[in-house]
């Protein structure tokens, strides 16, 4: 009996091991990808500003702020 417990223990671990790489190869896949499509989102917003906001010799970032308020 102590030979079928100590299998499943081995089973067990390995099916564990195999299920936690799946999951890191997943969530850095996604991160990767959300990194991208937000540094996508974060230039086409930037060439927005500047094409259609920012003033005469003003940049994308004072653009920015002055169209949020900020001081």
């Amino acid at each position: 009996m102590a030979k079928i417990a100590d299998m499943v223990d081995k089973i067990s671990e390995t099916v564990t091991e195999g299920y936690r790489k799946i999951e890191d190869g997943v969530v850095s896949g996604y991160k990767k990808i959300e990194d991208g499509v937000v540094e996508g989102f974060g230039k086409v917003s930037d060439k927005f500003v500047e094409t259609l906001f920012t003033k005469e010799g003003e940049s994308v970032e004072d653009a920015k702020k002055r169209l949020s308020g900020e001081k």
